[in-house]
């Protein structure tokens, strides 16, 4: 007899179980008063617990508790299977929806650190294959480097002067005298801009010398912007017959007959010559930068010659604009 038929009496002895319970309809407890229980049937039956009361499942454990509940029956339909097989696939099939939501935020934190390094490759390769960095030389990017740092050091100056300016504008008794100096100096600045006084300094003497084709005002008005932008204050253009033209913020250049220039009305014919005045060391770098006015003057079969004066002399004068409405303020 198999141990599945009998049930431990204490005495050493196995007993036969006592009858199921039937379940279903045919298992309905008898309705009569005086019916004996089936459980008191067997007097060695173990005694009744009390019905303890009933625990309310909290939310998150019933799926739990009922999926254990559905694999342990499983488990005895078998009449094979471990008791801890119904706690293991209890606890896994509970612990699924966790897993699913960490693996979908796992998948978005990928992507995310995907698209996160293409962009930075792909700008890293970039900035890597600029042709323009690539095919400078290393003599043009000192001179570029140096460029900049002239202009770091004049724009700083620049700010000292100015905080200075506005110290003596501030400090009470000396405002008015040094009010006065400042709109003299301003005035003076002014007027070497608008070309209505002389101005002398060190600065570059360029000259312009024609070879196959004739200097074209194009490639003189890029070495004026050229200049400009590396700091120049005053600027004149002289031609071959010695005519002098002050160059101001409002100069034009146009091409004139058999190689001459046209500037603001007057004909210069060659060779040109610019002398300006500012820091010679920054102009000559911004001249002499790859593709500016010596690479394009060189390949049209032309030279361009700059020479280093201590002493530059922008003398030509621009006549004033009359005005028509406008009247000073006295």
């Amino acid at each position: 007899m198999s141990s599945e038929e009998h049930t431990e009496t204490g005495t050493g002895w196995p007993q036969p179980a006592g009858p199921g319970r039937p379940s279903g309809p045919a298992g309905e407890p008898d309705p009569r008063p005086d019916a004996p229980d089936p459980d008191e049937l067997s007097p060695l039956a173990p005694e009744r617990a009390e019905p303890a009361e009933p625990a309310v499942a909290e939310p998150d454990r019933f799926d739990e508790g009922a999926t254990v509940d559905l694999s342990r029956a499983a488990g005895e339909g078998s009449g094979g299977s471990s008791p801890e097989a119904p706690a293991a696939a209890g606890s896994s099939v509970g612990a699924g929806s966790p897993r699913r939501r960490v693996s979908s935020a796992g998948v978005m934190i990928a992507v995310l650190l995907a698209l996160l390094g293409f962009t930075l490759v792909v700008q890293l390769k970039t900035t890597s294959t600029d042709p323009t960095v690539a095919a400078t030389r290393q003599e043009d990017l000192v001179r570029i480097l140096y460029d900049l740092n002239s202009r770091e050091v004049r724009l700083r100056q620049d700010i000292a002067a100015l905080e200075e300016s506005q110290r003596q504008l501030r400090s009470g008794e000396q405002g008015r005298q040094a009010a006065l100096d400042e709109a003299s100096r301003r005035a003076d600045e002014l007027g070497i801009l608008a070309g209505t006084l002389p101005a002398t300094g060190p600065g570059l003497a360029v000259r312009f010398e024609a070879g196959e084709k004739p200097i074209s005002a194009s490639r003189v008005l890029d070495a004026v912007q050229e200049l400009r932008g590396a700091g120049a204050e005053a600027m004149q253009i002289s031609g071959g017959d010695r005519a002098t033209v002050r160059i101001i913020a409002s100069t034009y250049f146009l091409d004139g007959e058999s190689g001459s220039l046209v500037v603001d009305g007057r004909r210069l014919t060659g060779p040109f010559t610019i002398t300006v005045i500012g820091d010679p060391a920054t102009m000559r770098t911004a001249l002499n930068i790859p593709g500016g006015v010596v690479a394009s003057v060189t390949g049209d079969g032309g030279k361009l010659i700059v020479e280093d004066r201590e002493a530059a002399e922008v003398s030509a004068l621009h006549a004033p604009i009359k005005l028509e409405h406008a009247r000073p303020v006295s």
